[in-house]
C-alpha cells in the first residue's frame, strides 16, 4: 500500500528535529452539500531543522518514530 503524501504550511519549529505542519483539506458535508475547510496538525520529523515557520512542505507517513511523530518531511514545497 504506497504511502500517503500531503502538504501543508509549518506553524511551529520551536522542538528539536520537529516541526508541527497544518493541513487544510475541503470536504463536501453530507446533507448541505456545502465544502467546509477542515485542518488538521501534524507532527513531524526534521532531522536537520531546516524548516522555518511560513515554509510550505511536502511530508509523506511513516513507520512510527516517536509516540506523536509518523510523518517525515519529504521537500520544501
Amino acid at each position: 500500500m504506497p504511502k500517503r503524501i500531503l502538504k501543508g504550511v509549518v506553524v511551529s519549529d520551536k522542538a528539536d528535529k520537529t516541526i508541527t505542519v497544518l493541513v487544510k483539506r475541503k470536504v463536501m458535508h453530507p446533507i448541505y452539500k456545502k465544502y467546509i475547510n477542515k485542518t488538521k496538525k501534524y507532527s513531524v520529523h526534521d532531522e536537520d531543522n531546516k524548516f522555518k515557520v511560513g515554509e510550505i512542505v511536502t511530508i509523506q507517513e511513516n513507520k512510527p518514530i516517536s509516540k506523536t511523530k509518523t510523518w517525515i518531511v519529504l521537500k520544501a514545497g
